[in-house]
């Protein structure tokens, strides 16, 4: 059995297309993959630290941290053992600030997992190694879309039947209103299909043998009446990350965090089963002021950017 014990990898941080580019240099994003596995990490990274809330929902979540300052917010695969990819992230920021153990400069690391062991055959997660590889290969503006970082063997639609799941990957998106930035990243390995705007299923639940996908409340009578045809997948979860410049209290991003994650009901459906470990971090690097958009517009527009970034994972497959 291929394992992190018995095999010696080489972490692979730098991709081809497809790829989201944008204007927001107050955070950086690295990402690093074990091939073998295949699994990985995304980070990101805020050299000056920045405001997070975190609303944690469904039955099964991984996290590690959970703070409300954060250096650095690490996704990453192998389920709770990948957890330990966000130490490597906070080694690599002790060792770029010159080992300081003064107490202001301790990196605050926050971080969650997916399980995604079900579609390969091996023992592989994201380590420390991985971990650290992912923070030197940081840059700004750019980020991987599909089966990259956290989500190389992400699998979206499951439902019932673990057949009916598709390959998903992380997604990502940016809008920009006066001189606020809003943008979302997202790793989506759920039991949920992906929801258009039209309300088509656009990836998961997928029937093999007409090749149509459908959302699981229709297949879910012909299942009550025959239960051997029923095998519900218990490694699912959707992990996301929004990102402002917007000037935003603690108290205000926690309410947000809440409302833009309930949002994403529309885009995975079902969302937040007792088989899911959805969580939700809700980040401000705090750099700017707009009059013109108020906290109810805000968490409108948010909703709609972390929606199109579910929906770029479908574009880029």
């Amino acid at each position: 059995m291929l394992t992190n014990d018995n095999t010696d990898f080489d972490p692979v941080s730098r991709f081809e297309d497809p790829v989201l580019e944008f204007d927001f240099s107050a955070f950086q994003i690295g990402v690093a993959e074990y091939k073998e596995g295949p699994t990985g990490c995304t980070v990101f990274i805020f050299p000056e630290g920045a405001t997070t809330a975190i609303d944690i929902r469904g039955g099964t979540p991984g996290t590690i941290g959970n703070h409300p300052w954060n250096h650095a917010v690490c996704f990453a695969g192998g389920s709770f053992y990948g957890l330990e990819a966000a130490t490597g992230v906070a080694a690599e920021l002790f060792a770029m600030a010159g080992y300081s153990c003064d107490f202001n400069e301790v990196a605050r690391v926050s971080g969650a997992v997916i399980y995604d062991y079900a579609s390969r055959d091996n023992r592989i997660y994201a380590d420390k190694r991985l971990g650290r590889a992912a923070v030197k290969s940081a840059r700004s503006g750019v980020f991987p879309i599909g089966p990259r970082g956290a989500g190389c063997s992400a699998m979206v639609g499951k439902g019932m039947d673990f057949q009916q799941g598709e390959p998903s990957g992380q997604g990502g998106a940016f809008r920009q209103l006066g001189h606020t930035k809003i943008s979302a990243f997202t790793v989506v390995s759920a039991i949920g299909a992906i929801v258009d705007r039209q309300g088509q299923v656009v990836m998961g639940h997928l029937n093999r043998k007409t090749d149509k996908r459908k959302h699981l409340f229709e297949d879910l009578e012909e299942r009550f009446f025959n239960p051997e045809a029923v095998s519900i997948h218990q490694g699912n979860t959707t992990l996301t990350v929004l990102i402002t410049n917007q000037k935003f209290d603690l108290i205000y991003l926690n309410q947000l965090a809440r409302q833009v994650h309930s949002s994403m009901a529309r885009a995975i459906q079902p969302f937040h089963t007792v088989y899911d470990g959805d969580v939700f971090y809700a980040i401000t690097t705090n750099e700017v002021e707009n009059q013109n958009l108020n906290k109810v517009t805000f968490g409108v527009m948010a909703s709609e950017v972390v929606w199109d970034a579910v929906l770029s994972i479908v574009d880029a497959t």
